[in-house]
């Protein structure tokens, strides 16, 4: 029977487990070094036989994805051009992370949905956790030093607090059973219904139900929609728009007013994520039920009925069900495209441009599954081109997510809040979501109706060190903000930011086994 493999407890490497239980289970998996040859020796060859050796050996295998990036650097390009693969493997990096920053940065669930990324995804949440508590909270109070609402940020640093807990607890003992994943998932529900219900009790007392203004909020966004331009560009007398210009309109991703008024930094961002914000309007309808027509278009409604399904098809197990041959003849996307194109024609001839029909509320289901395709096919692109990143450079999953990961979701997702803090932000949270959505649903995916377990084997000393880094960060501002009355200075943000610095370090040097345990 072919071997099952686990990972060593002191490295990266996977090495056959031996079957028939006792010290011999224990010690192929501990024992140095391991037979099989591991993907990340593949440059300890010559470079004449990096191809044939990142294709026989299934170490190897990238799990999903439309690319296979191992292949492109090993294969496609000659060894004297490697330094060019790398650069246009992370240009490509950098550009998955603005697509996740547009659409969502849930790439935790995709990582840990498989064993080999684990660490990856072990190293994103951790490490984008210390960051989050250190450098944005510190970069925040160093710019503008401000009052912390105390009942948000009591409330976001206890639920994460017992988030990294939890998953400690999950490390320690290296199992997250059926039950420990459903409570993460729980976890987040109920700290959901109690952010619902302190935001109902809080307009409660307050007793005028005005609503607070959020960090999501743009502050410009009603000048330019409905102040300054609305009332000037809005037409004296109701009209019947065509429906190609509903439809150029609804396209276009781009407002002219705003783009004269922001900065040429701003714009270049703009050009950059322009093109996934077209893609995006094509294929993910949006219903919008603060607007008096819920965000109906109806041409561009009708279109996305065939572009949202011909992604679902062409997005799930990358393409292999959208390609597959009914009876050998007709393609799968062929057939989702025939049924789809029907069903729109039917909706354009039985609907109006101006009132949307009483079925829009499916359009938010659509939009919603639409969207999850597209950020599950760019995750995957994304964790499979950090561990090809890993294997050339021989850097583990681990200190590849709380590095790259951690920065890249941290600043496209919170790097925001820096330039828009004011005296009611709360410390930031979110990323304990990530760890109950990442680790509860990720561990779900893994789990099949005869293996209730996942197990979780921390491959190294630095899992220890993100976690232990992080919940000392949140202890830290846990008895600091309240100790100082919320009142968050530069004194704070500079100890946070040379924690960080002093955390990273640490990393760093057990990474490279500066810092290791000494064998007992």
């Amino acid at each position: 029977a072919a071997p099952r493999w686990v990972r060593r407890a002191d490295s990266d490497r996977r090495c056959p487990l031996v079957e028939g239980g006792g010290v011999g289970t224990l010690g192929a998996c501990l024992s140095p070094p391991c037979s099989a040859p591991q993907c990340w020796e593949v440059r300890k060859h010559n470079s004449s036989e990096w191809c044939r050796f990142i294709r026989s050996n299934p170490d190897c295998r990238l799990d999903g994805g439309f690319l296979n990036y191992l292949e492109g650097v090993f294969c496609t390009f000659p060894p004297r051009l490697l330094p060019l693969a790398v650069t246009l493997y992370a240009l490509w990096l950098l550009y998955l992370f603005v697509i996740l920053g547009v659409t969502a940065e849930k790439f935790a669930v995709v990582a840990f949905s498989n064993p080999r990324t684990a660490g990856l995804a072990i190293g994103a949440v951790f490490g984008a956790g210390v960051f989050v508590t250190t450098v944005v909270a510190g970069g925040i109070a160093l710019v503008k030093p401000f009052t912390a609402a105390s009942r948000p940020f009591l409330r976001d640093v206890i639920f994460y607090m017992l988030a990294v807990f939890l998953t400690f607890l999950g490390l320690y003992f290296g199992r997250i059973t059926l039950g420990e994943a459903l409570g993460y998932l729980g976890l987040y529900i109920f700290y959901v219904l109690t952010v619902v219900l302190c935001t109902w009790i809080h307009r409660w007392q307050r007793g005028d139900g005005t609503e607070m203004p959020t960090d999501t909020e743009e502050p410009e966004s009603s000048g330019t929609n409905s102040g300054d331009y609305g009332e000037e560009y809005r037409p004296l007398l109701p009209s019947r728009e065509p429906s190609l210009r509903i439809l150029t309109t609804a396209l276009s991703p781009l407002d002219c007013h705003k783009w004269r008024r922001k900065p040429w930094y701003w714009r270049l961002f703009k050009v950059l994520k322009v093109p996934v914000e077209l893609v995006l309007l094509l294929t993910v309808p949006v219903v919008d039920p603060d607007k008096d027509d819920l965000n109906w278009k109806r041409p561009l409604n009708c279109l996305h009925i065939v572009t949202s399904l011909l992604l679902c098809i062409l997005t799930l197990k990358s393409g292999t069900y959208g390609l597959y041959q009914i009876q050998g003849i007709f393609p799968v996307w062929g057939l989702v495209t025939l049924v789809g194109s029907v069903l729109a024609i039917i909706i354009f001839i039985t609907t109006s441009n101006e009132e949307p029909p009483k079925y829009h509320c499916v359009f938010a289901f659509l939009g919603f599954l639409a969207s999850a395709m597209w950020i599950n096919a760019a995750a995957t692109e994304l964790v499979n081109i950090l561990r090809t990143l890993g294997i050339i450079f021989q850097l583990s999953n681990t200190v590849l997510g709380l590095t790259l990961l951690a920065w890249g979701n941290s600043i496209g997702g919170e790097g925001s809040a820096v330039p828009q803090c004011h005296p009611m932000s709360s410390h930031p949270p979110g990323k304990h979501q990530d760890i109950l959505v990442g680790v509860g649903l990720g561990c779900l995916l893994q789990m099949t109706s005869s293996q209730l377990v996942v197990k979780l084997e921390p491959d190294s000393l630095l899992v220890w060190v993100l976690a232990g880094a992080l919940g000392l960060s949140l202890v830290f501002s846990f008895v600091w903000v309240p100790a100082q009355c919320f009142q968050l200075g530069k004194a704070y943000g500079i100890c946070l930011i040379l924690y960080y610095l002093a955390f990273l370090c640490v990393a760093l040097l057990t990474e490279f086994r500066v810092i290791r345990l000494s064998a007992v």
